[in-house]
């Protein structure tokens, strides 16, 4: 046999990779969101290294990609593009794997957002004085506040009966949203930001806005519920972008529109420790592809960098009318 490579090298990858349950219900896991080595292996309760050499063979056959956060490798499901020759059979696969009954280890993927999510919650509840302070490092609200405010008044929803914002932070955005919709729901897991903003709005005199404190998980309750959504600067605290997306989503209203505003993605650690991030910004097609997944489909998008390094994307979704 030659040295070169034979034609079926890259479908006897793909079949190789697809011929193990375990790397099934890796796949499966990795379909809402990324993971690190050893969350994986905690998840699936087997070593580092095995489940390493699971995630090398899923990559080389083009059916995980890797994203770096700070000296931290995440792994998540790869895009296929069009003319990928094997484009339709990864399709299949992906389709076949969401549609079967979730993995017995899964279940642990609820410690890990725990986990991610405590680490947030911790962050805030020991900064909450000084977020501001940490946050204008990055990007503080008057840097992104008025090209939301624009997006907002050329955004196509329906009606102005009712707004969510996700992550108000210190409330600086509810004034917009107060004298645009009759309600506004400002919804935050951190109770002491949610006080700041409760201030703010108490000292605006906003009388239309209810607080509650809790994660997205509360809006599976409220289905259909809002004309609009805001959550500014969240998504790289969260501990699964995906799915908060995914909530947000089933709250919209038909023609509802949320307008997201998030780093792009960057590679200064430092904000971890400094501003309390889980992740290190997205790619603009993460937040597409999320979005899609929930049932949204991309709007108007505006993108701009700042001088200290950071740039910063502005971007639209819209719920499709019935």
């Amino acid at each position: 046999m030659s040295d070169s490579a034979q034609p079926f090298d890259p479908l006897a990858q793909l079949l190789k990779a697809a011929g193990d349950d375990l790397r099934l219900s890796i796949l499966q896991a990795l379909a809402r969101d990324s993971y690190g080595v050893l969350e994986l292996a905690q998840v699936f309760e087997i070593g580092q290294s095995g489940m390493s050499h699971h995630l090398k063979v899923l990559a080389n056959a083009g059916l995980v990609t890797t994203r770096r956060e700070g000296n931290s490798i995440f792994y998540r499901r790869a895009n296929y593009a069009p003319e990928d020759p094997f484009a339709g059979l990864k399709r299949e696969l992906f389709r076949q794997i969401d549609a079967a009954p979730p993995a017995p280890p899964l279940v642990h993927l609820d410690r890990v957002w725990r986990d991610r999510s405590e680490a947030s919650r911790r962050f805030f509840l020991e900064n909450a004085n000084k977020f501001r302070e940490q946050q204008d490092l990055i990007a503080g609200f008057e840097v992104y506040g008025h090209q939301v405010a624009e997006l907002l008044a050329l955004s196509p929803q329906r009606a102005c009966e009712r707004a969510l914002e996700v992550g108000p932070g210190a409330g600086e955005f509810l004034p917009v949203l107060s004298a645009r919709f009759a309600r506004v729901l400002a919804l935050d897991n951190s109770p002491e930001m949610l006080a700041q903003a409760r201030q703010l709005a108490e000292q605006a005199v906003l009388g239309n806005i209810e607080f509650i404190e809790g994660d997205t998980g509360y809006l599976r309750q409220q289905p259909a519920a809002f004309d609009c959504a805001v959550a500014n600067m969240v998504l790289h605290h969260t501990p699964s972008p995906a799915s908060l997306l995914a909530d947000i989503g089933f709250s919209l209203k038909p023609g509802g529109v949320l307008l997201l505003t998030e780093l792009c993605r960057h590679d200064q650690s430092w904000t971890r420790d400094a501003c309390g991030d889980l992740w290190l910004g997205f790619d603009p097609e993460d937040l597409q592809n999320w979005a899609e997944t929930a049932g949204l489909q991309e709007g108007q998008s505006v993108y701009f960098a700042l001088r200290n390094g950071f740039q910063i994307q502005v971007r639209q979704f819209i719920k499709p009318p019935l």
